[in-house]
């Protein structure tokens, strides 16, 4: 990377901690999650002490996201886990605080940047892994440190690769997770073209990387990232469409456009039996509406507030043991990142992770019609292909999800772009304007 204005440190600090975010099963596979313990905590220091440094006012971010994380923080108070709800509480506080690291601690190009270079590297090592698999190891690849040889049979999702390169996928790279796989290869292709559009990068790389990102998504078979894919480019397309016009062509492009969302909505569910055929997927979403029912009935009982903030299940306490296991599978998430905020914070956690994630989308909305040129799209991108993936997976909920909505709650949060500033100054202290 050669953006100016920050330090080579800080920028592998970035990097690093993008990486752990991304690809924290990597950490796992290889180490042990006693060694990815190891790298979060020296991240987490490192980026502790980067925000002392530049003085950052934690009490100037935005309401909401201090709201949802103070509500998380409660929930130990009336949690059926308070051990497992601790532990919850200070993975989003650690995922938190990285996240603000990024958001104020950088430029917006830089962000980018570190973005750029990351997901390309997940992506070319990936390939490279798969292909090692495939030519030296020649049959499915199992993670290091971890015994399953006394099950009867493996789960195949058990496995860190499962050997599929030269059958087409579904490959799962080093982040050994085809749909983790799958959204960071549709993250690269939105920064890879953002940089671009801002004048940055080479175009011959842009090229290259971009066939990388699309081959990758094809070999990952993922349908819900192949669907946030086409969603980002309709949004995007509209957002510029309106950001080129006047206030009133500005108004009737939105006006139009919510009905045409809710009918291809509508259409998707009346037709969803042929759409799941031409995607691939059974008709139970690879066991996602036994796990929705199974999660939506547990939810009931505690529907005010919910069980109490847990993260990632817990799978060893009640009730989440026995709550998701298929062919020898225990699931440790609800794969819909609202039904897992109803489960945990339930109508309350609804209300104000809704409004949080509401807000955000209103400001990035702002920020593609009147915010500079540069990075314009950016934003309202990124939170579109979260929200998309949140329909099936709670991955909004932990780390990269969670850091890079955070990120654009932030950084969409500032009035400084509004002011004619160029959008790409680091927030150093205090963040610009109190904001929802």
């Amino acid at each position: 990377m050669t953006t100016a204005g920050a330090s080579a440190y800080r920028r592998t600090l970035a990097i690093a901690g993008i990486f752990t975010l991304m690809s924290g099963d990597t950490w796992r596979y290889m180490l042990t999650w006693w060694g990815w313990g190891a790298i979060v905590l020296i991240l987490t220091v490192l980026g502790i002490i980067e925000l002392v440094r530049s003085r950052i006012d934690l009490r100037r971010l935005p309401i909401l996201l201090l709201a949802t994380l103070a509500l998380m923080a409660l929930s130990i108070a009336w949690s059926n886990y308070r051990f497992e709800s601790v532990i919850g509480v200070v993975a989003m506080a650690v995922t938190t605080t990285f996240a603000v690291f990024l958001a104020t601690c950088f430029t917006w190009d830089q962000i980018v940047d570190a973005l750029v270079f990351t997901t390309r590297f997940i992506l070319g090592v990936s390939l490279l892994f798969e292909l090692y698999v495939e030519v030296f190891v020649g049959y499915p690849m199992l993670p290091f440190f971890v015994n399953y040889h006394s099950l009867p049979i493996i789960p195949a999702a058990f496995y860190w690769s499962q050997a599929l390169l030269f059958d087409g996928g579904r490959i799962q790279g080093i982040q050994g997770n085809a749909n983790l796989l799958a959204i960071t290869a549709l993250i690269a292709l939105i920064v890879g073209f953002a940089r671009s559009i801002a004048g940055r990068g080479n175009r011959l790389g842009l090229i290259f990387w971009s066939i990388v990102g699309v081959a990758v998504l094809l070999l990952t078979r993922s349908s819900t990232v192949l669907i946030a894919t086409v969603a980002v480019g309709v949004v995007t397309l509209v957002a510029w469409f309106a950001r080129r016009g006047s206030g009133r062509r500005r108004t009737i492009t939105l006006v139009a456009f919510v009905p045409f969302l809710a009918a291809v909505v509508a259409t998707a569910v009346a037709f969803r039996e042929p759409l799941l055929d031409l995607l691939g997927k059974s008709d139970d979403l690879s066991h996602r509406l036994d796990i929705w029912a199974s999660v939506a009935n547990l939810a009931i009982e505690h529907p005010v507030a919910g069980w109490g903030w847990v993260s990632y299940w817990a799978p060893w306490v009640e009730p989440f043991r026995h709550l998701a296991v298929f062919n020898g599978v225990t699931y440790l998430q609800a794969h819909n990142a609202w039904l897992d905020i109803f489960l945990q914070l339930g109508i309350i956690g609804l209300v104000v992770m809704g409004l949080y994630v509401l807000t955000t989308i209103m400001r990035s909305w702002s920020y593609a019609l009147d915010g500079p040129r540069a990075n314009a799209l950016l934003p309202l991108a990124i939170v579109t292909a979260l929200l998309v993936q949140s329909l099936a997976e709670s991955r909004l909920l932990i780390e990269i999800g969670w850091a890079l909505l955070v990120i654009v709650s932030i950084r969409t949060a500032t009035n400084r772009w509004a002011r004619g500033d160029s959008g790409g100054a680091p927030i150093t202290a205090p963040v610009a304007t109190r904001s929802l």
